[in-house]
């Protein structure tokens, strides 16, 4: 979940450039498997408005530099000595669908709904689907997802969810519903990234995947309990849970903003939830992440609790909107009017999936505390007997964003090669039968390479 700014929130990209393949011979077509063939035939059903690219390169290697993707966007979501693959050529779709909104500034469109879908020339018949991670745009995943898929052989396609940065909450024309078109503008791009692989390739895609980071995550868990007809399975990298009863963000953090003006003690947050063993990155998550998380989410559900904070804007600087509403320290989501529960019922998770699903977290999060989050849903998916469908997989001494390990490298330990691992280990389990291991936690290794690699068994 991106919510600190020391990216810039609104980094305006060159205008995207339609690029079409050279034609070839009368009567002729090149084959389906020939560079960016049948580009000219892709048209994304709904869409208002697309942009295509033929690129030699898809990757963030190739593409960094360019309007095809945003460096800014992706960043503190990877350790810097993370290999990525590159050199995949393919076609790159850029566009929007319709939307009332106008918070994603990319390409100066100043225009929400905004989506990237590539499809590499060397194409394995599956489709990768995900959303941006916290209130960051379409391209933040690039590193993080889309170079390893696209290598892969994985048509790759991501949305903003329809609204983004730290004002995401005045979207909507009642609480909760920002959030709930981030589920709908997912299930729409699925639909429709669909119909574009099978204009592109001529066949459509045998194995759909939905995926993601944190918002993300919460989002792969809500389409394969919602749309599970539309995908084959899922990885969720710590999700944020969101129950109408709790827990939820709204239950787990007010007791940060109570401690950052001197109304809570450190043993209140271990009481919450947050884990002792994270002390060490609590000071960068009171100036970056909690008190900016709870009054933009707080906002979004129940705006009524202190009108005047964040009001119609989160701020203006950055002191701003990183600064937290004070009145949060006392917010108490329990106690709040049903109004309120009934706006979070709107986007809440049951447990109930219908789609094989693996779920990582780091046991270090500090922004989403395990205990309250990924801990509760592996017991929701039981209770609803859903677990034969379900793996979880602790990462010791992971946190919420990899970047943190660049800052502490022997204290924490990225996530993504776990993730890559574990999406692998999806793949055989769908294809071709192959149950992942138990769950478990995955221990941090006392030698290796941890950035790169990750064994999901011993």
């Amino acid at each position: 979940m991106r919510l600190f700014p020391g990216v810039p929130l609104l980094a305006a990209l060159l205008t995207g450039v339609t690029v079409l393949a050279p034609a070839g011979p009368a009567g002729a077509e090149a084959p389906a498997s020939a560079h960016c063939a049948r580009q000219e035939r892709i048209h994304v059903p709904g869409a208002e408005h697309q942009e295509s690219a033929c690129l030699a390169d898809l990757t963030t290697a190739g593409l960094a530099g360019t309007p095809y993707t945003d460096m800014a966007d992706q960043a503190g979501l990877t350790a810097k000595a993370t290999r990525n693959p590159s050199g995949v050529p393919g076609v790159q779709i850029d566009g929007y669908f319709p939307d009332s909104s106008r918070l994603n500034a990319t390409h100066g469109w100043a225009h929400d709904a905004q989506f990237v879908i590539r499809l590499p020339d060397r194409w394995n018949g599956g489709l990768v689907v995900t959303g941006a991670p916290g209130t960051r745009r379409q391209y933040s995943t690039d590193a993080l997802i889309s170079d390893r898929v696209l290598a892969q052989g994985f048509a790759y396609a991501a949305t903003d969810k329809g609204n983004t940065g730290p004002d995401f909450f005045t979207d909507g024309r009642a609480p909760g519903d920002a959030v709930a078109e981030w589920n709908r503008r997912v299930t729409e791009l699925t639909r429709a990234a669909k119909r574009a692989v099978r204009q592109r390739y001529g066949s459509a895609p045998e194995r759909t995947y939905m995926t993601g980071i944190s918002n993300a995550g919460y989002l792969t868990r809500w389409q394969l309990e919602n749309r599970p007809e539309l995908y084959d399975g899922g990885v969720d990298w710590e999700g944020v849970l969101w129950t109408a009863g709790g827990p939820n963000l709204l239950t787990s953090l007010p007791v940060t903003v109570a401690r950052s003006l001197g109304r809570a003690s450190d043993d209140d947050l271990v009481e919450a939830g947050f884990a002792p063993e994270s002390r060490f990155l609590w000071p960068y998550h009171e100036k970056a992440y909690w008190g900016l998380t709870q009054k933009i989410f707080r906002a979004e559900f129940d705006p009524s609790y202190d009108p005047a904070c964040p009001g119609d804007t989160a701020g203006r600087t950055v002191e701003e909107i990183f600064a937290a509403c004070a009145s949060d320290a006392s917010y108490d989501y329990a106690s709040r009017p049903a109004s309120v529960h009934r706006a979070v019922a709107k986007v809440a998770l049951t447990g109930r999936i219908g789609r094989p699903l693996i779920t990582l977290h780091g046991d270090l999060d500090t922004l989403l505390p395990i205990a309250t989050d990924s801990d509760v849903y592996a017991g929701m998916i039981d209770a609803r007997g859903r677990g034969g469908l379900h793996r979880y997989y602790t990462v010791q001494d992971g946190t919420h964003t990899d970047g943190l390990y660049d800052i502490h490298p022997d204290r924490l330990r990225p996530i993504l090669p776990c993730y890559r691992s574990a999406f692998d280990a999806l793949t055989r389990w769908v294809e071709e039968g192959t149950p992942p291991p138990a769950d478990r936690t995955i221990a941090r290794p006392a030698d290796g390479d941890v950035v790169n690699s990750c064994a999901l068994e011993e």
